[in-house]
């Protein structure tokens, strides 16, 4: 039933236990009540003589006995069997079930779980203070495991939930502008299933998988919002400035080997510069340029 692992606690593995089907014990137990009032009629009618009175109790006794040992299992449901203290296997067959009365079951749910973590405040990989909160799916596997391993299984799972988040989030950077690093704003997949790996493995002590998880909620915490947000805008005008810097260098230097490439007009480095100068300021300008005709020479 139990393996010895490192740190000196002995896990629990589950198995099946020997039950047995209800609905058969149930008839034979009505029929055997039946028969025991019908013999204490007939010894109130004095139908039999006091001979009757032991076959009676008899009868009473073994109904009281067969009543005694049902238990309902209902769709993704299990049942822990224990015998004074001692686990002795794992019903999971729905329906009406039967064990010796003496024995206990503690019935314990397989369904999926869903939780979605409280807000917490982690600060993340550049030392940044932000909110974040995830959503879990979770269900039990190992139900010795679930019970017997851990104190409360539930209570283990939030707390395993918070400390998974924590690390995850102090694992990765917010944002990156550059787009450079996987962060927790921009690789939700990855940082999804990163979470998932490291819940499963916290979590399988206690008989636990995770089938699903992501994050619900991931913010600045409220004292940097608004300078992370001026932040934020300042690195996305830098960026948006170089591209269209690069872009326009590109465009003048085309424009220059085309106007080269066919003799369309010969320039000198002064001419050159100049109207490279034009070019950019045409370009890179943020409001509409004027354009002026030059109705003299080129020198003019």
């Amino acid at each position: 039933m139990t393996q010895s692992i490192s740190h000196g606690l002995n896990a629990s593995r589950e198995r099946p236990a020997t039950t047995f089907n209800g609905y058969l014990i149930f008839i034979l137990s009505i029929i055997v009540f039946l028969c025991g009032i019908g013999l204490i009629i007939a010894l109130a009618n004095d139908v039999i003589g006091l001979i009757g009175v032991p076959f009676a109790v008899l009868l009473m006794a073994g109904a009281a006995f067969g009543f005694g040992g049902f238990y309902m299992i209902q769709p993704n449901q299990a049942a822990a069997i224990m015998l004074f203290g001692s686990y002795r296997g794992t019903d999971r067959k729905e329906g009406l079930r039967w064990i010796w009365p003496w024995m206990s079951r503690s019935k314990i749910s397989v369904r999926s779980n869903n939780i979605i973590s409280e807000k917490l405040k982690v600060n993340d990989l550049r030392g940044n203070p932000i909110e974040i909160a995830a959503q879990v799916v979770w269900r039990v596997v190992d139900t010795a495991q679930a019970l017997f391993d851990v104190d409360d299984y539930k209570a283990f799972v939030l707390a395993q939930i918070e400390a998974a988040v924590r690390a995850i989030g102090s694992r990765y950077p917010y944002d990156d502008i550059e787009h450079q690093e996987v962060t927790l704003r921009g690789n939700h997949d990855q940082i999804g299933e990163e979470l998932r790996i490291e819940l499963i493995e916290r979590l399988k002590v206690a008989g636990i998988t995770v089938d699903e998880c992501g994050l619900t909620h991931l913010a600045y915490a409220p004292e940097i919002a608004q300078a992370m947000l001026r932040r934020q805008q300042a690195d996305a005008v830098i960026s948006a400035r170089a591209r269209i810097v690069a872009g326009a260098v590109g465009m003048v230097e085309m424009a220059l080997g085309e106007l080269s490439e066919k003799g369309v007009v010969e320039l000198d480095d002064e001419r050159r510069a100049a109207m490279v100068s034009n070019l950019m300021v045409v370009l890179c300008s943020e409001r509409d340029t004027q354009p002026v005709v030059n109705a003299g020479s080129l020198y003019q």
